[in-house]
């Protein structure tokens, strides 16, 4: 049982036909669903034949129904308080090119506390993975620490290198060689403003269209034509979890063949 905490947000991609210009129209094609780094993950791990829970809090309105209905649907385990408030939302736009830019309001997510952390979301776990988000904020930092000394093994990925930044790289590296992750999912940038990979972990390089690097041994990207690279990452980290390298390339080449993040 492969455990995710963090966000459940509701993801708007909208994926332009040609390129925004101020005061004119550009024609697009949208997708809603369920989004954020840990149910992404957590739905792919599903979709791979993996078994998953998802840990988080989400608020009681049509957003957080909406989102925790479609992460079911993959066969997730879908746990976290619920409470009144605002289900987070993010606007992924992607360009012609497949690039993207997203605008994030991560709602209620991130007030997830310790004393609400049911250790029963951990019970069969083999394995928690934690987004960086989870630990870069407070005070849903305190539950992802706690799960992750509840958990028999945990992995991180870093997230996003301008988190990083705003948190303090230092403060960050030092956070995660306390809690000793036997796994480590990275891109160039955020290697780069934490110092480095860390020592006695499986550190796992994320390329883009190069591949990945995994404990050092490159792999090369599946040939895919790029529709929207949004969750690519999430999909390689989860199908290396469930099954190692060549299955994480395989998940995420299928992802940025498609539009949105989830499977």
């Amino acid at each position: 049982m492969i455990v995710t905490l963090g966000d459940l947000l509701l993801d708007v991609i909208v994926r332009l036909s040609q390129p925004l210009a101020e005061g004119a129209d550009a024609d697009a094609l949208t997708r809603l669903g369920p989004g954020g780094q840990a149910a992404n993950v957590a739905a792919w791990v599903g979709e791979l034949g993996g078994a998953a829970r998802f840990v988080g809090k989400r608020a009681d309105d049509e957003a957080g129904r909406t989102a925790a209905a479609g992460l079911a649907r993959y066969g997730v385990d879908v746990g976290g308080p619920v409470v009144s408030g605002r289900t987070g939302t993010v606007v992924s736009l992607v360009g012609v090119d497949g690039a993207r830019t997203m605008a994030t309001d991560r709602g209620v997510s991130p007030d997830l506390r310790l004393e609400e952390l049911d250790p029963g979301w951990l019970e069969g776990c083999t394995h928690l993975h934690l987004p960086g988000y989870s630990l870069l904020r407070s005070p849903i930092d305190t539950a992802a620490l706690r799960a992750a000394e509840l958990a028999p093994k945990v992995s991180v990925d870093l997230s996003s290198w301008s988190a990083i930044r705003d948190f303090g790289p230092e403060r960050f590296r030092e956070r995660l060689e306390a809690l000793q992750p036997a796994i480590v999912f990275a891109n160039e940038d955020e290697e780069r403003i934490i110092g480095g990979p860390l020592e006695g972990c499986t550190w796992i390089l994320k390329r883009g269209p190069l591949g990945a690097s995994f404990g050092g041994v490159d792999h090369p990207a599946i040939p895919a034509e790029a529709l929207d690279t949004t969750g690519a990452g999430d999909a390689l980290a989860a199908g290396y979890l469930v099954g190692g390298p060549e299955l994480a390339m395989a998940a995420a080449a299928r992802c940025v063949a498609r539009l949105g993040s989830m499977p």
